[in-house]
């Protein structure tokens, strides 16, 4: 009454071999997240530093720009592109608003 169906090695065997293929899943696992973080590292080190300067474009193309920003600026919406420092003179000199919150004129020494 006391013998088992299966004897005990045979369990314990099973029991292994559950164990190892969640061991190659975790595995694989780990690897999964390894080359994506990897990734994800070598993205951020190719990614193009941030510019300098901003122009903030208006909605309508035959509008005027709208704000000059400082690279990085909090207030530069979407519309904006990076310029270079002449570029960014160029439009405060052409009666484009400097922000008022990052003030690139400041920044930049523009004197009106």
């Amino acid at each position: 009454m006391n013998d088992p169906v299966l004897p005990r090695l045979a369990l314990l065997r099973f029991l292994e071999r559950v164990q190892l293929r969640d061991l190659e899943r975790t595995r694989r696992w780990i690897a999964e997240e390894e080359r994506r973080e990897a990734e994800s590292r070598r993205g951020r080190a190719a990614r193009p530093p941030a510019p300098d300067w901003l122009i903030e474009q208006s909605l309508s193309r035959d509008v005027p720009p709208v704000y000059v920003h400082v690279g990085g600026c909090h207030m530069a919406g979407k519309r904006s592109k990076g310029v270079a420092r002449e570029q960014a003179l160029r439009a405060l000199a052409d009666r484009v608003d400097p922000c008022p919150h990052c003030r690139p004129d400041a920044a930049l020494g523009f004197v009106d």
